[in-house]
């Protein structure tokens, strides 16, 4: 299980896999810790005082934060932040005062208020004090308020509040360091795609300079000419990656937010425009369906680049079937406005439907670097958008982007 959960934390990146796993990782301590301490502090290791009700709870809503995981993302915060609270703040404070400020629950307090603040400050901020209050209260009704005043409480109240002052320089230092590596892995990226791009126009120049030589001679060779044209291709594949490049520089430096207000029917049009279409054929594959436009907030580059990663995973599948179309939907006329891309290719398997927006998973192996789709979804949460895949295996795969009501106009 500590292995699985490790594996997962390696692997989460987006908003999302990480407080699925802050969840986990809550729900887990509480299912072991729970039960595993009751014995420990009521029969190995007696304290004056034990309550098998409170920790009863705590189990009980351990258990159903493994539950809780399969809820939708704003429900499954308020959990999280429930348990959360129960589990430290209030259980350990409420025992150590029971308990009279003993030696043992002052040092559980201690621990407790490090795992705390290793969360995100001002969330920890809150969970303490609303984990604390009604932990005073409580002690308090049962007649445990005199420990309030003793002297072990108030000579640990001073260590209490130089750690969390502490932990809050930690977290500002540790932000900063953390924002000063992304801004380097940032600019890198986009270093890096800049300076592909001269080659590439290199390359695609001399494509061109061929083809017109073999058509002036009047001798174009067939395989020669298919050659030329999967080198043309493979360029514009390759300035297409260089833009999600440019896309992952800019998402790794958190410039996400929705600072414009876009109209999706435009986004649509540029990303149909832009994206390196075989030929005529394969536009023809592509057909745009608009049932209203509506506007959002967001960014009108980012969200053409998000449009053309899920465009070439939907031609990508058809080209692997060895059939179908693609279509995209616009939206509006709905209480919740959204953009609906559909290909009728090979669809995706149950069993990889979840892994999908994983970052470098790729779905068939080896197929490109597994970081659009990841990059797609941390662009819509940081819009307060949703998206999320519907797909039968060898029959379609529909992409729903489903944006915030109040950004429709």
């Amino acid at each position: 299980m500590i292995q699985r959960l490790i594996r997962t934390r390696l692997r989460a990146r987006s908003a999302e896999e990480i407080a699925d796993l802050r969840l986990a990782a809550l729900s887990w301590l509480g299912i072991i810790c729970f039960p595993l301490y009751y014995c420990i502090f009521g029969w190995l290791l007696p304290q004056p005082y034990e309550n098998l009700a409170a920790r009863l709870i705590g189990t009980m809503l351990a258990l159903g934060g493994l539950l809780a995981r399969r809820l939708p993302a704003r429900q499954r915060e308020r959990y999280t932040l429930v348990l959360m609270t129960y589990e430290l703040p209030f259980f350990c404070t409420f025992m150590f005062l029971m308990n009279g400020a003993n030696v043992t629950w002052s040092q559980v307090m201690l621990v407790m208020l490090v795992a705390v603040f290793h969360f995100d400050f001002r969330i920890a901020l809150r969970v303490a004090a609303v984990g604390i209050s009604v932990a005073l209260l409580l002690a308090i009704g049962l007649g445990a308020g005199e420990a309030l005043l003793s002297a072990s409480v108030l000579q640990l109240l001073p260590v209490q509040l130089f750690l969390v002052g502490w932990m809050w320089v930690f977290s500002q230092s540790r932000k900063a360091l953390e924002e000063e590596k992304l801004d380097g892995l940032g600019e890198g990226l986009g270093a890096v795609a800049h300076e592909m791009r001269t080659p590439l126009a290199s390359l695609d120049a001399n494509v061109r300079g061929l083809s017109r030589m073999q058509q002036r001679a009047g001798q174009e060779n067939p395989i020669m000419r298919q050659a030329l044209n999967r080198m043309q291709y493979e360029v514009r594949h390759m300035n297409h990656m260089i833009d999600l490049f440019l896309l992952s520089a800019q998402a790794v430096r958190q410039h996400l937010d929705p600072h414009e207000n876009v109209s999706m029917l435009d986004t649509v049009e540029s990303a149909l425009r832009r994206y390196p279409f075989t030929g005529e054929a394969q536009r023809q594959l592509v057909a745009l369906q608009v049932r209203s436009d509506f506007r959002f907030g967001g960014q009108n580059e980012l969200a053409i680049m998000l449009l053309l990663n899920l465009l070439r995973n939907a031609l990508q599948a058809v080209q692997r079937a060895g059939k179908g179309r693609v279509r995209i939907v616009i939206d509006g006329s709905r209480p919740v406005p959204r953009v609906l891309v559909i290909d009728t290719g090979c669809g995706i398997a149950s069993h990889h439907l979840p892994q999908i927006f994983q970052r470098f998973f790729t779905y068939p192996e080896h197929n490109g670097a597994g970081i659009g789709l990841a990059l797609c979804r941390q662009v819509m949460q940081a819009w307060e958008a949703k998206l999320h895949c519907v797909s039968r295996e060898h029959a379609y795969a529909i992409f729903v982007l489903e944006f915030p009501l109040q950004a429709s106009r």
